[in-house]
């Protein structure tokens, strides 16, 4: 039954210190969920959707516009603006650097990944999209080296 009286949120989470710019669904972990905070707070925080429990949260350093999981690995990617707004690539759950990737020359504002899982393409507020081989290769690729969306990223730019 429906109750119209009783719409209010199932759960509200508070420990962000700043606006929250990006959410990400964990794709291997269900109840599983990433949320960015915006530059007086700087964080990635890590919910048990279930409980409402902050799992972790690690300071980026600057302000976080969007995340990505990877559908291979158990790897995010967030997307920042000032002061480098570049992509860093993270070792879920460690939370390790992997890698940073850097262009842009203003926040990076969105992220999405090719069909494949391969490629990442950034938008950002320079008017610039960026196609980035953040991911690598599916794991059904590796062997073979076809044609496939992944191997297209080698583009830098489109403007």
């Amino acid at each position: 039954n429906f109750d119209s009286s009783n719409i209010g949120p199932r759960l509200a989470l508070t420990q962000h210190k700043a606006a929250v710019k990006a959410l990400a669904w964990c794709p291997f972990h269900r109840g599983l969920l990433a949320s960015g905070g915006g530059t007086a707070d700087r964080t990635i925080k890590f919910w048990n959707t279930n409980s409402g429990a902050v799992l972790n949260s690690i300071d980026t350093g600057s302000q976080v516009c969007s995340l990505l999981w990877s559908k291979h690995q158990r790897e995010i990617c967030s997307s920042h603006g000032f002061s480098e707004n570049q992509l860093i690539l993270w070792k879920y759950p460690t939370m390790t650097k992997i890698q940073e990737f850097k262009g842009h020359t203003a926040r990076v504002l969105h992220m999405d990944q090719s069909p494949d899982g391969g490629c990442v393409v950034s938008a950002a507020a320079d008017e610039t999209l960026r196609f980035w081989d953040v991911f690598g290769s599916p794991p059904n690729e590796r062997k073979g080296n076809n044609l496939a969306m992944g191997n297209f990223c080698g583009s830098p730019m489109i403007r």
